[in-house]
């Protein structure tokens, strides 16, 4: 079954503000809807999509602009975590999203562990590089260094080049 809603954000994969998609009825129920992504299309909905389209656009051109500048904080962010290491310098654990998301919170750059993609946990020492979705628009590429933990330069992280 199939449902046809206008959407009030952009949806990656989906469509823009104010595009009208047909989407399965599980979509529009469980994420469209509930995260007010989109709405159903009535004669109302489309005269207010239709008022508010320009206000959203510019609302929407502010969030990608918010998000380029989080995403040029990032790139001149070089985030050392320390981790025990073997001899084989693989490491005892792995570095996650969520050690990722609190060095970058150390940084002053507050963001969800959600929108760290990995595709799986870094477990050896080195130097990598982290995708960060910020917007369906922008992402952000962070750099990683995993030290060992009893190295001095574990001890204090490098701070953001101007």
């Amino acid at each position: 079954m199939s449902v046809q809603l206008i959407l009030r954000e952009d949806v990656e994969g989906l469509g823009r503000i104010g595009d009208e998609v047909h989407v399965s009825a599980g979509y529009a129920r469980n994420f469209l809807l509930p995260r007010k992504l989109a709405e159903p299309i009535t004669k109302g909905a489309l005269r207010r999509i239709e008022a508010k389209k320009l206000l959203m656009q510019k609302q929407h051109e502010e969030r990608i602009n918010v998000a380029k500048a989080m995403a040029d904080k990032i790139a001149k962010t070089t985030l050392v975590i320390p981790m025990a290491a073997g001899e084989n310098d693989k490491l005892y654990g792995s570095v996650g999203p969520s050690q990722i998301a609190e060095a970058l919170l150390a940084h002053g750059i507050e963001i969800e562990r959600n929108i760290i993609v990995l595709d799986e946990p870094i477990r050896e020492l080195g130097s990598s590089e982290v995708e960060i979705k910020l917007h369906s628009e922008v992402k952000a590429i962070a750099k990683v260094k995993i030290v060992r933990a009893d190295d001095k330069t574990a001890a204090k992280a490098e701070p953001p080049k101007a």
